[in-house]
């Protein structure tokens, strides 16, 4: 996963070494005022766009990407990214109009009057209102008070601002090599989304023909949902991993919501376990059996794959025991070999614990539960406490999922007692 991790972020430099390149073929040196923003409004503006390009590409769920990255991962390089490319088009804008005002001898006003009558300048001046848009949702201040559809669909704009500003982007300084590799980039990325998040989820779902079977109660405010369907083997699900769901029931159809295995696929079924916390949660408690379900995936990297070390060291907060819980049965070890940690406020909060002390059981695999509400002087999964959980503890590689701050904490932790960070593998999402 490293490796991959390396490889993708390579690219992307690369790439923008390419795109300054490319400026530097085409800029022509000149003190002159105009000039200058001229020459800082090229290059800003190509970065911007090329940024652009970068953001749609981490988020067009390219399967070797995500499975070799990591989603979570892949989410925060978007959202690191996003700002930046933000700075770059506001740039490229003030640039290009503080070079125009100079050069034409008027003043600011005027100047953005007399740009805007160019369409193809008017077009890409909406496309960075639109960015501005999706970016002030995207705030974390802004984004908790928003409902997920809301933000979504205005996430969704970011498409609609590329495709104004790509007119934009190729009437820039005459260069055909330039106008070549950006059209080039531009289908390539294209493709990329048209292919992997509209014809592979169609194909998807027309192929595994996915029905709710059953909804079980596994504890206050948590159900497991059972689906069924046909081919699921060709999913290549792994444990640990997580699919979208799209539940095709009123009020739960229009959003897709990303819930890992709770179990490995057997057969011909598949089962996610779910809290419910939101809206949405408490109306998949309400599914009906026969509900027609669309899910496309798998996503996620927390799987086998990361696996470094004969022993591992399992460490599940809340909800966050589904994927660990596949993970228990399916990761390859003996006696011994396997611990798993459960943090949960109190006994009753425990799910699939009859599932957990059975796996146990069979593999003679390590099972504790770490009892006690967060807040409390004595924390569990403090470095010292893990450490008498676990005396080999450095030597284990470590699955990690839970609440935000339980998983930041916790991997804090596991640094403090030993763990080098390339042995802590975790996965974390969260609204």
């Amino acid at each position: 996963m490293r490796d991959v991790a390396v490889r993708v972020r390579g690219g992307m430099l690369g790439g923008a070494g390419v795109v300054i390149l490319l400026w530097a073929a085409q800029v022509r040196p000149s003190a002159r005022p105009d000039a200058l923003f001229a020459t800082a409004a090229h290059l800003s503006g190509l970065l911007a766009g090329y940024g652009v390009l970068v953001l749609l590409f981490l988020m067009a769920r390219v399967p070797a990407v995500e499975h070799g990255v990591g989603a979570d991962r892949l989410a925060r390089w978007h959202a690191f990214g996003g700002r930046y490319v933000l700075l770059l088009v506001f740039g490229h804008g003030l640039f290009a109009l503080l070079g125009y005002a100079v050069h034409e001898g008027t003043d600011v006003v005027s100047a953005v009057l007399e740009l805007l009558r160019y369409p193809a300048l008017a077009a890409a001046a909406a496309g960075t209102v639109l960015l501005a848009a999706v970016g002030v949702t995207s705030a974390r201040a802004v984004r908790r008070r928003v409902p997920h559809e809301t933000w979504r669909g205005v996430h969704l704009l970011v498409y609609l601002a590329a495709a104004l500003a790509f007119g934009h982007q190729l009437a820039g300084p005459d260069l055909a090599a330039a106008a070549w590799f950006w059209a080039l980039a531009h289908t390539v990325v294209a493709v990329l989304l048209v292919w992997y998040r509209a014809v592979v989820p169609v194909r998807q779902a027309l192929r595994h023909a996915l029905r709710v079977a059953d909804v079980r109660v596994e504890g206050p405010g948590v159900v497991s949902v059972v689906v069924y369907g046909q081919h699921l083997a060709e999913l290549r699900a792994e444990p640990g991993q997580f699919l979208r769901w799209r539940f095709l029931q009123r009020r739960l159809w229009h959003t897709a919501l990303p819930f890992s295995l709770s179990a490995p696929v057997r057969g011909n079924a598949l089962r996610i376990t779910v809290k419910g916390l939101g809206g949405h949660s408490r109306r998949i408690r309400r599914l009906r059996p026969g509900t027609r379900v669309l899910a496309t995936g798998p996503f996620g990297a927390l799987t086998a794959a990361r696996r470094t070390r004969p022993k591992v060291l399992l460490i599940a907060g809340g909800v966050g025991i589904t994927p660990m819980r596949a993970l228990f049965e399916t990761l390859p070890g003996g006696p011994g070999d396997i611990t798993l940690l459960y943090r949960a406020g109190a006994e009753e909060q425990l799910v699939l614990r009859a599932e957990l002390e059975a796996i146990a059981a069979e593999r003679q695999a390590g099972l504790h539960y770490l009892l006690g509400p967060s807040g409390a002087a004595y924390d569990p999964l403090a470095p010292q406490a893990l450490a008498a959980l676990v005396p080999d503890l450095a030597e284990h590689d470590v699955y990690l999922c839970g609440p935000p701050g339980m998983a930041e904490a916790t991997r804090a932790a596991l640094l403090r007692a030993g763990v080098p960070a390339g042995r802590v593998h975790s996965e974390c999402f969260s609204f």
